[in-house]
């Protein structure tokens, strides 16, 4: 298994990178565990003014990150710099935060004194995506760092010279040698260093099939894991809600990074009053989108990352129009070079077909019409998937008595759903487990160590 570079816009190859000799493996693991003896005790204060420079860096450095995005995986470069941004704001706000979120929690107990102290579980393996190269990266691993362990990092084959600029930035910001390693191994070997005795957590970012095999080789050996995996989020339109706002955040959340988001809104459930209303609007929004080279600033929506990922979204489309679906935009890829796919959308979608229960990776939207509230509850329930939904309505009663039916890890009100570092993120069902961000995510790698004292 290669580490190689094909630009998604023309599909030719830029660069490749060999796997590691499985000496070179056990070294990086052997580093990781000496990395982590002296990582984890280096105070706080200085962990966390590493990632404030690591901050620092990232913004200083966009422009060239969004460059290495948009070459690799196709983002467009507005976008890149936008992700290079987020990757910042996460690492100062742990650099901030930290001490308050790790500070020993006091508890009654029947001893003198009895607390609860957060400590570090040592190497954790992070099994990256191509879709935000640094974004998922930085948000797992700025609370990871603050709180004392040490990264390993396996970043998508096809994203290589993003694994190595995050390496190379976070030696930048005087991260010791070892705390952050970049590794090129296959899937075997990431299995190899899951089960290895050094390594004592996983983390995953990837579809539900990843997360199956990975969740499987680490609940073998009992390591602690987090899973965020994909997602056919829900984007529930009712009647009274402002129908222009909808619109343009609709089309903006699935759209966004070519439509190659698990948060992205992928259905439109859109409530029977205003749907052609809604439609029409949609429809002309989605064909306003610019498509074009990712290393354009005037560009929307870039290639999809990869010829095999554009062919499978060609598929699932032909399949859900053979079953019925009408298409009212887009629905075919233009014979031009590159993994380009125009913004699409889809109406009168079968319920058993690809468009409702599979992720749709790319910039295509399916509208379903719903009655009322509880019919919209179905309608969105109507998945494996559970990570997050966006209800559009100015109802006060009606959101509260929808919340609790909607089984989801988020739901935004008249808001895109996204990831903030202050709040929880993660999924239920087939969209995974455990929490990224907030504080959540921080105490997702650490020992919740009980002291009792007499």
């Amino acid at each position: 298994m290669d580490y190689r570079t094909l630009n998604p816009a023309t599909g030719e190859l830029v660069e490749m990178f060999e796997t590691l000799t499985e000496k070179d493996l056990e070294c990086a693991i052997d580093a990781a565990a000496g990395a982590y003896t002296s990582w984890h005790r280096t105070p706080l204060g200085e962990r966390c003014a590493a990632l404030q420079r690591a901050g620092d860096l990232l913004e200083n450095h966009a422009d060239e990150l969004a460059d290495v995005m948009a070459l690799e995986m196709g983002k467009p470069v507005a976008q890149g710099k936008a992700e290079a941004a987020k990757c910042a704001l996460v690492c100062r706000h742990y650099a901030e935060h930290a001490e308050a979120m790790l500070a020993p929690e006091s508890r009654e107990s029947g001893a003198s004194r009895s607390f609860v102290r957060h400590d570090p579980l040592g190497p954790i393996l992070a099994i990256m995506p191509w879709n935000f190269p640094f974004w998922q990266f930085f948000r797992f691993a700025a609370p990871a760092l603050a709180a004392g362990n040490v990264v390993l990092l396996k970043h998508a084959p096809n994203t290589p010279r993003c694994g190595l600029d995050i390496e190379r930035l976070l030696r930048e910001a005087a991260f010791p040698e070892h705390v952050v390693q970049n590794l090129f191994i296959s899937h075997e070997q990431a299995a190899g260093v899951i089960s290895d005795p050094r390594v004592r957590g996983v983390t995953l970012t990837g579809s539900t099939r990843a997360g199956r095999d990975v969740a499987a080789t680490a609940g073998r050996h009992l390591k602690k894991m987090v899973m965020e995996l994909g997602g056919s989020d829900p984007f529930i339109v009712f009647d009274d809600a402002d129908l222009e706002q909808a619109v343009e955040v609709g089309v903006a959340a699935r759209c966004q990074n070519s439509g190659q988001s698990c948060i992205a809104a992928k259905r439109f459930l859109v409530q029977e009053p205003v749907y052609d209303r809604f439609l029409d609007a949609f429809v002309e929004a989605m064909r306003g989108q610019t498509v074009g080279p990712p290393q354009d600033e005037t560009t929307d929506i870039g290639p999809l990352a990869r010829r095999d990922l554009r062919n499978r979204l060609v598929d699932q489309v032909n399949e859900t129009v053979w079953k019925g679906a009408r298409v009212l935009t887009g629905g075919s890829a233009p014979e031009s070079p590159g993994f380009y796919y125009p913004p699409t959308v889809l109406e009168e979608v079968d319920a058993r077909s690809p468009a409702a229960t599979q992720e749709l990776f790319g910039p295509v939207a399916s509208l379903f019409p719903f009655t009322d509230e509880m019919d919209a509850a179905v309608i969105a329930g109507r998945t494996s998937y559970g990570l997050a939904a966006s209800i559009w309505t100015h109802d006060a009663e009606r959101i509260y008595h929808l919340i609790p039916e909607l089984e989801f890890g988020s739901v935004f009100v008249n808001g895109q759903v996204k990831s903030d570092p202050r709040l929880p993120f993660g999924g239920v069902k087939e969209s995974g487990f455990g929490r990224e961000l907030g504080r959540e995510g921080m105490l997702e790698f650490v020992n919740a160590k009980t002291v009792w004292v007499r």
